[in-house]
């Protein structure tokens, strides 16, 4: 590749796709909260519903996106810049938050009081809804016509990065959750840094985006399995440092590799097609002006009209948002209540740390799968046979609450079983929440939008964390702070089974307040296609 030519490659919104991918890479050092919580816990002098208030702070720091959302969506109209700004305002919060976190936690200055703790872990933690509000929003700008599949790309990079940074702790600061903590205030910001030039929102459509959309769909399939086998192979053998170190580099490579599909798929679409302006979309037209005044049966009406663009003030007064958010809060509520309980859990079952720490590295490969599975899928079967994609967040949250159930049986393997189908179940959402936000009430104000239904996510993590979970291991624990046995967590998985059912019902609900919608989405790419 000539010198040259080196701009024109990188112009692209393939080069933008894999850009986003590597920021995801590093983003999801929430999921790997179980790492540090017990050295948190103990430094700090909390109990369990202490730590669960605190890991609370972090759910609502990433879910509470609002701000990121408006942001973005304003930046996207009036200027180019605007992926970047968002990005580089992540990266300063997310900096901020581990670094005094840390600093805390090696013992710079005295146990700081619970509630700065918590502004800690919010400041971190909102700072990587930055990351995910550019990405994700980015990403379906720039493939609007299979929204569901770069969702699910994004949203499953996302849920493999916890696999990712674990895979780079083991290497570097094995059994060291201070210098893991130091390491999340670094290695983020400066990652992001130094990509997020290259994100940008690209208005071109190609002939060959599906097909290359496979490949990057492919290649996320890989890597997930490749860290499965890592995580396995070193539940069985004690890996050696060099080892460690080798397995890093094919990780590393495995990304890498990412960028040449890019220069690629990029190189080929200039070679067979022209591009063509598709500003947001065959399916999107200038958004209507909503009548203000309107009743809520009116604004119900107008956001199920293929191609309208509501904002966030219309989309809140619709029944649909409302069902969603719901939904949202039974199933990723209980998702984040069971993956931020993981070490406790395994521990009151009688499972060795080093298991626990496989089942918190185990749990971003069945969050990954979810995320882009139930993109990718409800993608295929939107368009081969016409399902409306609410269909797929009634299943996996009857499946979720199944998965509750397992975790605390007391069966042999239970935890490794229930966490899968939890893990996967709970990744799902991710990915359907943002793409039938973008369809519903349309991608000009995604970011916004899903953001704010994304509230919903702590909101549930708060009631299902610590108004149950904690307060009933607190409980059982008679007294100290480790609760041992079945008891410790049973009636709060109950709980939360009987909550994911609620919220399938009411996804089923949704189902058919939006199945002649879909109907019209289906004719609508029909005709865009013929």
């Amino acid at each position: 590749m000539e010198f040259t030519n080196f701009k024109f490659y990188l112009n692209s919104k393939w080069v933008s796709t894999v850009a986003s991918i590597w920021i995801q890479c590093t983003s999801g050092s929430l999921y790997t909260f179980s790492i540090y919580s017990q050295t948190l816990k103990s430094t700090q002098r909390y109990d369990q519903s202490t730590l669960d208030l605190v890991s609370v702070f972090k759910d609502v720091g990433v879910n509470a996106g609002v701000l990121s959302g408006l942001l973005y969506d304003f930046l996207a109209r009036t200027t180019t810049t605007g992926p970047w700004i968002v990005h580089f305002l992540g990266s300063a919060q997310c900096f901020l938050g581990y670094f005094l976190m840390w600093a805390a936690v090696a013992g710079l200055f005295p146990p700081v009081p619970v509630p700065v703790m918590c502004l800690f872990m919010l400041v971190t933690a909102h700072g990587q809804s930055f990351f995910n509000t550019s990405n994700v929003v980015t990403g379906v700008h720039n493939f609007p016509h299979n929204s569901g599949t770069i969702v699910g790309i994004m949203k499953g990079f996302l849920g493999l990065s916890g696999a990712i940074l674990i895979q780079v702790y083991k290497t570097l600061f094995n059994n060291n959750p201070i210098s893991y903590l130091l390491m999340l205030a670094l290695l983020p910001p400066i990652n992001t840094l130094l990509l997020m030039w290259f994100v940008r929102i690209h208005n071109t459509r190609e002939n060959e985006e599906r097909k290359y959309l496979n490949i990057f769909s492919a290649m996320a399939l890989v890597v997930a399995a490749y860290l499965m086998f890592v995580i396995i192979l070193g539940n069985i053998f004690s890996l050696q440092s060099l080892v460690r170190i080798v397995i890093l580099v094919v990780l590393v490579l495995l990304l890498a590799s990412l960028l040449f599909i890019a220069f690629k798929a990029h190189e080929k679409s200039e070679r067979s097609s022209e591009n063509l302006l598709d500003e947001r979309a065959q399916l999107i037209v200038e958004p209507e002006k909503v009548d203000a005044s309107s009743d809520s049966s009116n604004n119900q009406r107008t956001s199920l009209q293929v191609g309208e663009n509501l904002n966030l003030f219309q989309a809140v007064k619709t029944v649909n948002f409302w069902i969603l958010f719901f939904s949202v809060a039974c199933g990723m509520g209980s998702g984040l209540a069971t993956v931020n309980n993981l070490g406790q859990i395994g521990e009151s079952l009688g499972y060795t740390s080093h298991e626990t720490g496989s089942l918190v590295s185990l749990w971003s490969i069945w969050n990954f799968l979810g995320r882009f599975g139930a993109g990718y899928v409800s993608d295929y079967y939107l368009h081969t046979r016409g399902w409306a994609r609410p269909l797929f967040m009634v299943i996996t949250l009857m499946v979720m609450s199944i998965g509750h159930v397992v975790i605390v049986s007391g069966l042999p393997g239970s935890l490794y079983a229930g966490s899968i189908l939890v893990g996967i179940c709970y990744g799902s959402q991710w990915s359907l929440m943002p793409t039938l936000t973008s369809e519903i009430f349309g991608v000009v104000n995604m970011g916004s939008i899903f953001n704010t239904i994304s509230i919903a996510s702590p909101v549930g993590s708060y009631i299902f964390s610590v108004r149950v979970v904690g307060y009933i291991y607190d409980r059982e624990a008679s007294g100290g702070n480790i609760c041992i046995g079945t008891p410790c967590f049973m009636f709060s998985f109950l709980i939360m089974a009987s909550a994911t059912i609620l919220g399938s019902l009411t996804a089923l609900l949704l189902f058919f307040r939006t199945k002649d919608f879909y109907s019209q989405v289906i004719l609508r790419r029909i005709q865009n296609i013929q």
